[in-house]
């Protein structure tokens, strides 16, 4: 009961936070000249619009983990009930993992305002990119796939990090869209590392999901505030780098080994967009990097979709595949193989609506 309330205390700190953050880097980001122009040919806005939420998002989040981990928590030695008190040498035992992550949170967040500001050379943002995920791999926060080599574990684990910060960042291409996706895979890993009893994981994914809800009522349209790169490499870099640090799989509960594809079916949505979209890009002979309209999202409203609708269908889809992967974490093979035959089913689906709508 205990963990219960501090998980709902966590979540609602960032969303206080947030909803109080937001307005003052709305004002900053006109005074700033943090301002997205309008774009005819692949921008759906008209006029300029701020583009420094996704500060306001890692703000929000940031002061609630100091707060309550550097001032509170010697607190709870002190006075709380024994259930928890037992549990603070352990969190401060990952007080090195906490640090790099906010400095890799931060980095990016930083990586994404110069790009916003200053428009940063692909090449350059994605070596910034790759250098914050071999932080991460150098802090012991690592994917192995149950493979003996720390090559590869290095190589997954950057590759898995930059895919999902990159994904997240095609995904911010309408109003609400990265934030809300962001809100359901976060509370879906917290969910995940919850009834694991991973309490480091799910406080991280709560914090980060108050922070997108409190974002929310002012990036959903009529938008007043964008992410922002800075808002969308801090999202994907989060939801990159809290499945790496939750163990899926064990050996004394876990039937299979299948748990280990729960991030990629929890992340099916963006990463499938994104590869669609690079993919489509590749056969027109177009750079990767160069936007357009050929986004999951942009199809969807042409099937005649309002834009918040396609937004709430998107994000329905990507907890319907995550609430499914959750299967894994208990199921036999055959129930788990039925579980990803079914979400490729979904996105089966998916792509007849986006053909579809490509083509009208």
């Amino acid at each position: 009961m205990h963990w219960i309330l501090i998980y709902f205390y966590v979540f609602d700190v960032s969303f206080a936070l947030a909803l109080l953050l937001t307005p003052v880097f709305e004002r900053l980001s006109f005074r700033l000249k943090f301002l997205d122009e309008p774009d005819k040919e692949r921008k759906l806005h008209a006029k300029p619009m701020p583009l420094l939420g996704g500060v306001a998002v890692f703000g929000a989040f940031a002061l609630n983990i100091v707060i309550n981990y550097f001032l509170l928590m010697p607190l709870l030695s002190r006075w709380a009930p024994e259930e928890l008190s037992i549990h603070v040498p352990g969190a401060f035992s990952v007080c090195s993992k906490l640090l790099v992550v906010f400095a890799g949170g931060a980095a990016m967040v930083g990586l994404g305002a110069y790009d916003d500001k200053h428009d940063l050379k692909p090449r350059a943002k994605l070596i910034g990119q790759i250098i914050i995920a071999a932080l991460v791999w150098f802090a012991g926060m690592r994917i192995t796939l149950f493979i003996p080599s720390q090559l590869v574990s290095f190589a997954l684990t950057v590759l898995w990090i930059v895919t999902v910060t990159n994904a997240l960042n095609f995904l911010d291409n309408m109003d609400g869209l990265c934030a809300g996706v962001g809100l359901v895979c976060s509370l879906l890993f917290a969910f995940i590392a919850g009834v694991q009893h991973q309490y480091f994981v799910c406080v991280l994914a709560l914090a980060l999901a108050g922070a997108l809800l409190g974002f929310l009522p002012s990036n959903f349209k009529p938008a007043k505030i964008f992410l922002g790169d800075s808002g969308s490499h801090f999202i994907g870099y989060m939801l990159a780098v809290l499945p790496v640090m939750t163990t899926f799989y064990r050996a004394e509960a876990t039937p299979t080994h299948l748990p280990v594809l729960i991030p990629l079916l929890v992340l099916a949505v963006p990463l499938f967009d994104m590869a669609l979209v690079c993919w489509m890009r590749w056969r027109r002979g177009q750079w990767v990097s160069v936007g357009d309209t050929t986004h999951i999202s942009h199809r969807l409203a042409k099937l005649g979709l309002p834009q918040s609708w396609a937004v709430t269908l998107i994000c329905l889809i990507t907890f319907t595949l995550g609430l499914g992967a959750t299967v894994l974490l208990w199921s036999e093979a055959t129930a788990a193989v039925i579980v990803l035959v079914q979400a490729a089913g979904i996105l089966a689906i998916v792509t007849l609506l986006e053909q579809r709508g490509g083509k009208l």
